[in-house]
This record gives structure tokens, sequence and C-alpha cells, in this order.
């Protein structure tokens, strides 16, 4: 343990990492896979919605944003995994560390905003069809988005920058990744400042998302419930990717959130390990993989870019 009057902390210790031996590179290799192919699903998307004018639509401009976002989870936690799973001393340097802090709340922040304008478009389809282009135009689709990364990034700059004012007194994380929870119980200094805006974040984390969700589906509920069965089945296909989305990613954070303020140790250590990383990469792969199987258009040109470039690469053959 460190004292008050100790250098400034130059490294983290990962203390949740275990020696498994030669069984590491099969570990490296699973991960480097669910990477690269996170990586290429999630950009194919991104690429097809954005040079495709039939999908500049509000529906795949805020899916364009959601995979973005994967992008931007994934890589916030995968490349630091595959470094450390290779590695025999599990360690981090403190700013990379609150880097990781910064970027993984900010991503979870932004994926639960982003779900929550993108069950209020669901509603605005089924429920009012007829003004879904006039209220939901290109540029108050582009403020949303805008607005939701935005408030996302502030809102956690000033959860670390509350963090990093801190004197720490130890060094070691009993996690696999940096959370800012586990820092800011190795502060020797005060942390109620940290805990009431903690507690106020949460508060804003959980109900500035779920409130336009529970709206929205309370509207889709009270119009499907007394439409055709023809429109209540088309309303479960548009809304089941979304609602499947939310569930899992909601899961994964709930689980997350438990594994960081309560004592897992009696726990296996394996599946405190599996959970405290489902939240960014099976999101990550549920989500474009869902979307690029149930939404036709999306499928349709997905198809049609595949066998372009077959028909390109035999022809110059």
């Amino acid at each position: 343990m460190l004292n008050s009057t100790s250098p400034p902390l130059t490294f983290f210790i990962l203390g949740a990492y275990m020696d498994v031996g030669i069984l590491r590179y099969l570990y490296f290799v699973i991960t480097a896979v669910l990477y690269i192919i996170i990586v290429t699903v999630n950009v194919l998307l991104i690429v097809v919605i954005c040079v495709n004018r039939s999908l500049h639509e509000p529906m795949y401009m805020f899916l364009c944003s959601l995979f973005v976002n994967e992008l931007y989870g994934s890589t916030s936690l995968l490349p630091l995994l595959l470094v450390q799973i290779l590695s025999d001393v599990h360690i981090i340097s403190v700013p990379l560390c609150f880097l990781q802090i910064f970027c993984l709340y900010s991503y979870a922040h932004v994926e639960f905003c982003n779900l929550a304008i993108m069950s209020y478009d669901r509603y605005l389809a089924i429920c009012c069809p007829l003004q879904y282009h006039i209220i939901l135009t290109h540029f108050k689709v582009s403020v949303f988005i805008v607005m939701i990364w935005l408030y996302s990034f502030v809102k956690f700059l000033i959860t670390l920058s509350l963090t990093v004012r801190l004197t720490l007194c130890g060094n070691v994380l009993n996690s696999t990744f940096c959370r800012n929870y586990l820092v800011v119980n190795l502060a020797c200094s005060g942390t109620s400042v940290n805990n009431i805006y903690g507690l106020f974040g949460t508060v804003l984390t959980v109900l500035v998302p779920l409130l336009p969700i529970l709206y929205s589906y309370t509207k889709i509920l009270r119009v499907v419930s007394s439409g055709s069965k023809q429109m209540r089945q088309k309303a479960i296909s548009t809304c089941m990717p979304h609602l499947a989305s939310l569930l899992n990613f909601s899961f994964g954070c709930i689980f997350e959130t438990l594994q960081s303020r309560f004592d897992m140790i009696t726990a296996p250590s394996e599946l405190q390990i599996i959970m405290s990383m489902y939240f960014v990469i099976l999101q990550s792969l549920l989500n474009p993989i869902m979307y690029g199987m149930k939404l036709t258009k999306i499928r349709h040109e997905c198809k049609r870019l595949f066998y372009k470039n077959v028909f390109d690469d035999k022809l110059l053959a």
C-alpha cells in the first residue's frame, strides 16, 4: 500500500488475471477473432448505410450511430485486453487507465441514449406514420445524434475529473480492465463529492434513456393492442431487434454494476472475467448481425454489394 506522501502513481496492477499457461495463446486467438469480426461487420454496415442514399432515413442514421459506438466501445476494451492476455505482468499506466474508464463509461451512456432515441423513432413509425418524416427531419436526426454523443462525453468528463483529483493509497484493481468505482475505492482522500455525483450521475444515466423508452413502448402497446393482427405482427417485427438489443445491454450493465459495487469473490473467476466483458463484446456482435439480418433494406444492400464485388472480381480474372 502507498501512503499520501508517496510519489504519484504511474501504473495500476490488474489483479483479476490468472496464470493459464499455454492457454493464453488460445484465449488471445479467440479474442482477436472476435475483435476482427466486430470491426468487420460494424464497418461493413456503416459503409452500406453511408454510401446508399436509400438508407439515409432516420432509423438507419440512428443505427449508423449505434454501429460507430460499437466500434468505439470494443476498441476501448479489446486491444488492451489482447496485450494483457500475452503479458506476464498485468499493469496499465495511469493515463491509459483513465482514458479507458472514460471511453467505456461514455460508450455505455451513448449506447443507452441511442437505444432510447431509437425507441422514439419506432414509436413515430408505428403510431404516427404519416407525420414520421415531418417530425424526424434529417436536421433533427443530426441534432439528436450530436447531442447524444456530446452529452455523454461531457457527463463522463466531469466524472473522470473528480476521480483524477483524488490521492490514491493503492494501485491494485481486482479487474481485467479499469473501472472508475475500483479506482475511487483506492483513495485515501475524501470521496464524498465523487459518491454524491456518482449517485446523481447514475440516476441521470438510467432515467434520461428510460423515460423515452417507457413512453414510446407504452404508446406502441396502446396502439397495437387495438389494431389488427397484421399491424401487431408488423409492430413486433419492427420492435423486436430493438428490444433484444436493449434487454441484452441492460442485463450486461446490471451485472457489471453489481460486480463493481458488491463483493463477487465467491463467484468463479472465469465467470467474473467473461461477464465483465459481456456488455461490450456481445452487444458489439449482436447489434450489427441482428439488424443486418432482420432489416430487409440493409440485408438487400449487403447482398448487392457482395455479389457486385464477386462479379467484378470474376471480370478482372
